[in-house]
């Protein structure tokens, strides 16, 4: 495996150095198709919950990881960095603790030469660091955290680039479709050992652990059938020509509140076509400001939660919890795949049994009770962040993000 992909749990210092390049590399290319596109000012970007100033999103990603490696901080408390920062305001600006979402288009905002200066300048001095660094998990917790960081604001700078409809190179998308076919797998349960072992920090000798993934416990899971593959663009197209998105039973009471607001009658991006006049209209949909026709057998995309409890309910199906998840993607059965998007679970993000907050308190904690778990990940999810054991998680109502679902038989 290169060294680029290699899990970054795990990863030594040479194959951190090589992914950090990677990842900084990725994130200026994503931020020059922004800057194409006219959106490196702040001004120019909607405000919306789901989106950050592209010019902000670039200056913070640099910053949190001068703020865990080159300022040794103990957590994101903004009293726990060394003060020596390369920026005078960097704090100030680029701090999501101390910064409010919708404070962030308002900064006096270095121009964007001089924060892609600052972004060279931090990654130079981390490899200069890194280099000298020894290869104990204490050692090397700052590093695996802020590549697990830049890789997740990677892909979400990718899925903002979608919501305002940038054109994005094919090579920047990662998108390389694979699609299996459909089938259902049989399992027969037993008790799965959830969750890693492992201190907040990871410093147990057991590699990088995301504070949501501990503590390691036991969880019975009865037998259950599951989805081998995710539900396809023409099964979710059944479900809107039924009358999915009228037909209200099918929606819970926030699902139905969700519906009220958006005045959707089918997922985000798709467009209905005329056809040939025969009333046998198709699909086409947005893929980074392009319009496309819908190819049926592709998972369906930019799914909210609302949208997959109504799929199910329709389809006489269910989600499958995060522990049946686990269990199927730890199994080894070679029919069961994940990848291509992220897959919502029946699940709410709690903490497991004994949690504590790890070093970047905001990562888990704060999100507790109000969004739902996802698990696997997504064709724009760098090969090295994939695990079976990762739990992202969003709100119930998002459909920016690259998310569908596959459903398990009641």
């Amino acid at each position: 495996m290169s060294s680029i992909h290699a899990s970054f749990r795990n990863a030594r210092p040479q194959q951190l150095a090589d992914a950090l390049q990677h990842a900084r590399a990725y994130t200026l290319a994503l931020f020059d198709c922004a800057a194409a596109a006219g959106l490196d000012a702040a001004i120019r970007v909607p405000q919306l919950r789901s989106l950050n100033p592209p010019l902000w999103e670039l200056g913070r990603t640099a910053w949190f990881a001068e703020w865990f490696i080159l300022r040794e901080a103990t957590s994101s408390h903004p009293a726990d960095a060394e003060p020596n920062a390369l920026l005078s305001k960097g704090d100030d600006w680029f701090d999501a603790n101390t910064v409010p979402h919708g404070a962030r288009w308002n900064l006096d905002l270095p121009s964007p030469g001089a924060v892609k200066t600052y972004c060279h300048e931090v990654l130079d001095r981390i490899l200069d660091q890194l280099s000298r660094c020894g290869g104990s998990d204490t050692e090397l917790y700052p590093y695996r955290l802020a590549l697990a960081h830049e890789d997740m604001q990677g892909e979400a700078m990718l899925a903002a680039l979608q919501t305002l409809g940038v054109p994005v190179p094919p090579e920047l998308a990662r998108d390389e479709p694979s699609w299996p076919q459909q089938s259902e797998i049989g399992f027969p349960g037993g008790t799965l050992q959830m969750g890693s072992p492992g201190g907040a920090s990871s410093t147990q000798g057991s590699g990088f652990v995301f504070d949501n993934e501990l503590q390691s416990h036991p969880c019975y899971v009865p037998p259950f059938r599951i989805d081998a593959a995710l539900v396809s663009n023409a099964q979710y197209a059944d479900f809107v020509a039924d009358g999915g998105y009228q037909r209200r039973q099918f929606w819970s009471v926030a699902g139905n509140a969700w519906l009220m607001r958006q005045e959707r009658s089918a997922p985000r991006y798709w467009q209905r076509e005329a056809g040939d006049g025969s009333g046998n209209g198709f699909w086409r949909t947005m893929r980074f400001g392009h319009l496309c026709t819908l190819a049926g057998p592709e998972p369906v995309r930019h799914i909210s939660l609302f949208e997959a409890q109504a799929y199910c309910a329709w389809a006489e199906r269910r989600l499958p919890t995060e522990a049946e998840w686990e269990y199927a993607a730890l199994s080894g059965h070679p029919a069961f795949r994940w990848g291509p998007l992220w897959e919502w679970t029946a699940t709410p993000f709690e903490p497991y049994p004994g949690f504590e907050p790890g070093p970047w308190r905001e990562y888990s904690a704060p999100h507790f009770a109000t969004h739902q778990v996802l698990r696997g990940a997504s064709f724009a999810t760098p090969s090295r962040l994939g695990s079976a054991r990762f739990r992202n998680f969003h709100l119930p109502g998002r459909d920016d993000i690259f998310a569908g679902l596959r459903t398990c038989s009641w």
